[in-house]
C-alpha cells in the first residue's frame, strides 16, 4: 500500500509517520503544508496529483476551539469544504480518505457514551464545521472511513496550543501547586499513539467504509484526567474541581461528550483504557516519578 499523510507535522501526523505497524511493504510519504496548504481550495487537485497514494489520511485542521468560534469562514473552508475536495480527488483516483473528526460534532445533553448512530448537534462553530467535512467527505468518496477521536494527548504535542493538556497541567502543578479544573464536562481522552495504531490495523484489515468512535476505552471529566495525571506523574500539588461556568471560554462546550468504541474494537481489537493509555504515555514523556 502507499499512503499519504496530511498534517505529518501535528500531534497525531507525527505518530502516524512514526508508527512500527506499518506492514513492511507499506510506503507512507508526508504532504506538509509545503507542498498543500488545504485552506487553498483551487490548489488539492494539483497537489494531491503529484502524489503517489492508494490511502490519503487527513489529519489537518483549524482546531483552536475559542479561535474558530469568531473565525468561522476559516474554519469552514478548511475543516469542510477543503475536505470535500480531498474527497472528490479521492474518489475520482479510487483511493480510500481516512479522516479524522472529533466528539464535538455531539451536543452532550446525554449521560452515556455516544454510539455512531446517535443524532449529532453540535454546539460550538468548531463541532458544526467538524460535522458538515464528515458529511461531504461521506457524500463525495465512497471509500471514506470517518474516525471521530478526542481530547488527543500525544508526545508531539498538539501544534499552534503550546503542547496539550497533560503537559499544560504537569507544568502549572509544578510550577504553582495548585490547579483549578472543570469537573463537569465528560469527555474520552486518547492517546494519539494509540489512535495512530489503529489507523494502520484499519486500513489494513481494509474495514468497511462509513463512522467509527476512535477512542481509548472509558471517560472522565477534565477534573479527574488532571487529578490521574498529578498522582501518577508524582508532582506535589493539588487539583481542585470547578464548574464550567467559573471558567468560560469563547466556545461552549459539551457537558458529555464520551465516546463508545465498541464498533472499531470488534474490528481492529481491543482499545486500552484512557488509564493504560495516560500511564504509558507519561513514561514515553520521561514523566515517571509517581509510576
Amino acid at each position: 500500500m502507499k499512503i499519504a499523510v496530511l498534517g505529518p507535522n501535528g500531534q497525531l501526523g507525527r505518530d502516524l509517520m512514526a508508527c512500527a505497524g506499518w506492514p513492511a511493504d507499506t510506503t507512507v510519504t508526508p504532504i506538509g503544508r509545503d507542498r498543500l496548504d488545504v485552506s487553498r481550495l483551487d490548489a488539492i487537485d494539483g497537489a494531491l496529483g503529484a502524489a503517489d497514494f492508494d490511502v490519503l489520511i487527513n489529519c489537518t485542521g483549524d482546531h483552536k476551539t475559542d479561535d474558530v468560534e469568531s473565525h468561522a469562514d476559516r474554519a469552514f473552508v478548511i475543516n469542510a469544504h477543503a475536505v470535500g475536495a480531498l474527497a472528490q480527488h479521492c474518489d475520482r483516483r479510487g483511493a480510500r480518505l481516512v479522516h479524522i473528526s472529533t466528539d464535538y460534532v455531539f451536543a452532550g445533553d446525554t449521560n452515556a457514551p455516544y454510539i455512531e448512530v446517535d443524532a449529532p448537534g453540535p454546539v460550538n462553530v468548531y463541532g458544526a464545521t467538524k460535522l458538515m467535512g464528515e458529511s461531504l467527505a461521506r457524500a463525495a468518496c465512497r471509500d471514506t472511513l470517518v474516525l471521530r477521536t478526542a481530547s488527543l494527548f500525544g508526545v508531539a504535542g498538539s501544534s499552534g496550543k503550546g503542547g496539550n493538556f497533560v503537559e499544560t497541567m504537569l507544568r502549572v502543578g509544578r510550577e504553582k501547586g495548585a490547579l483549578r479544573v472543570v469537573a463537569d464536562q465528560v469527555m474520552s481522552p486518547t492517546y494519539a499513539g494509540d489512535l495512530a495504531s489503529w489507523i494502520v490495523r484499519a486500513i489494513g484489515r481494509r474495514i468497511a467504509p462509513g463512522v467509527y468512535h476512535a477512542v481509548n476505552t472509558g471517560h472522565a471529566s477534565w477534573y479527574e484526567f488532571a487529578s490521574r495525571i498529578i498522582e501518577r506523574a508524582g508532582v506535589e500539588a493539588t487539583v481542585e474541581p470547578i464548574p464550567a461556568s467559573a471558567y468560560p471560554l469563547p466556545a461552549r462546550r459539551p457537558a458529555y461528550s464520551a465516546l463508545c468504541n465498541d464498533r472499531l474494537a470488534t474490528l481492529i481489537g481491543p482499545m486500552p483504557s484512557w488509564r493504560d493509555a495516560l500511564d504509558r504515555y507519561l513514561v514515553a514523556k520521561g514523566h515517571t516519578a509517581g509510576l
